[in-house]
């Protein structure tokens, strides 16, 4: 690659997320045995990136703290704090003093991806651009605003939320772009500026191609249905991730505890120190962390157990995020997206179901919630 400079952007509060994101930034919240960062890093430096600039600003000590100065992944980290919210654009122009002079890329830290950028810097060089886009197709675009391009790949517009009959391409920007220094000339400084919005529009027709990533793996982890799919995604392979080579030893870490008669999915993750009881069903997209323990004749299904927490006997977890240190009590049942904040107790009994959110150190008495 001839880009050797990344600019991420990871300043978002993820509120969609809490109680996940309540004590801790999005960045930092784990995904399956890693902070969610720590994926885009790997990613970045398998192609070549070796300087990564974050411009962070909600919770930014937490944040240099768990990631550091970047040298576990290969990269020297410089981080940006943000005085104030300036939106995209200001926030590349607080990382431009540490740019060197030639061209970059800047990325938005809320995807899990195995885009080719690669192949995405050789065809911004190929064409000369000022800008390049990454491109992902989607199944349904009318949620999204649409890019719409020449056969050259030129950019020729962007159209906001179309209706159907509106619809005449699936590509969607990705969150990753390849830029030259001077795409600081259509900056404003000192006020809040969109990139999408302001900058790439003056930009069409005058050096804005598009490169389109088909058959590689995009998404924004913001809600708990998609964190849950990242999780299960990760896991089966899905994703080209570093995760996937430490599956090949099998789905249970050998420092785990698993008693007779349970199983575990191929495609579920056992981490360093759990302890699974007997007759425990870990089914397909689950993730023990470290430390976690469930009793027996649990079943999990596409379930997320954060480190340390407990699981009671007979629980049935199904597509929900138990967090660090929580403690679930016998026979409770959570399911369809719902959450448990860290160190939160739900007591024997007690059914979570609808999305139901449970804050971080709150405590449920046994038996008081059928939902």
């Amino acid at each position: 690659m001839t880009s050797t400079q990344a600019v991420i952007l990871v300043g978002g509060k993820g509120t969609r997320l809490r109680p996940l994101t309540s004590n801790r930034p999005k960045p930092i919240v784990p995904l399956v045995d890693r902070p969610f960062m720590a994926y885009m890093l790997e990613w970045v430096a398998s192609h070549g990136v070796t300087d990564v600039i974050m411009c962070c600003g909600f919770l930014a000590d937490s944040m240099v703290e768990e990631i550091g100065d970047g040298s576990r992944f290969g990269l020297h980290i410089t981080w940006v704090v943000e005085p104030s919210p300036r939106g995209t654009a200001g926030a590349l122009w607080y990382a431009k003093p540490h740019l060197r002079d030639e061209r970059f890329l800047m990325l938005n830290g809320d995807v899990l991806t195995d885009m080719d950028l690669t192949a995405q810097v050789e065809a911004h060089v190929r064409t000369g651009a000022v800008g390049t886009l990454a491109l992902v197709p989607v199944e349904d675009p009318s949620a999204y605003g649409l890019v719409r391009l020449h056969p050259d790949d030129a950019v020729r517009g962007f159209l906001e939320k179309p209706t159907p009959e509106q619809i005449d391409t699936d590509l969607i920007s990705a969150g990753a772009y390849v830029l030259e220094p001077s795409v600081f000339d259509l900056i404003p400084q000192d006020r809040l500026v969109s990139i999408e919005r302001e900058v790439w529009p003056r930009l069409v027709g005058n050096g804005l191609y598009g490169s389109v990533h088909r058959g590689r793996y995009w998404m924004d982890i913001g809600t708990p249905t998609r964190y849950l799919e990242g999780t299960r995604d990760i896991l089966s392979g899905r994703v080209l991730t570093q995760v996937a080579r430490r599956l090949e030893d099998g789905p249970v870490d050998p420092s785990a505890t698993v008693g007779d008669g349970s199983v575990v999915d191929r495609t579920a993750l056992i981490d360093r120190g759990a302890t699974i009881g007997p007759r425990v069903t870990v089914g397909s997209g689950s993730y023990v962390g470290p430390g976690a323990t469930v009793g027996e004749e649990a079943i999990l299904e596409n379930a997320v157990v954060l480190a340390g927490a407990r699981v009671g006997a007979k629980a049935r977890l199904r597509d929900c995020i138990v967090g660090v240190g929580a403690v679930l009590g016998d026979g409770v049942v959570l399911s369809d997206a719902a959450m448990v904040g860290d160190g939160a107790t739900v007591a024997d009994g007690n059914v979570l179901t609808h999305g139901v959110r449970i804050g971080p150190g709150a405590s449920i008495a046994p038996s008081t919630v059928w939902f």
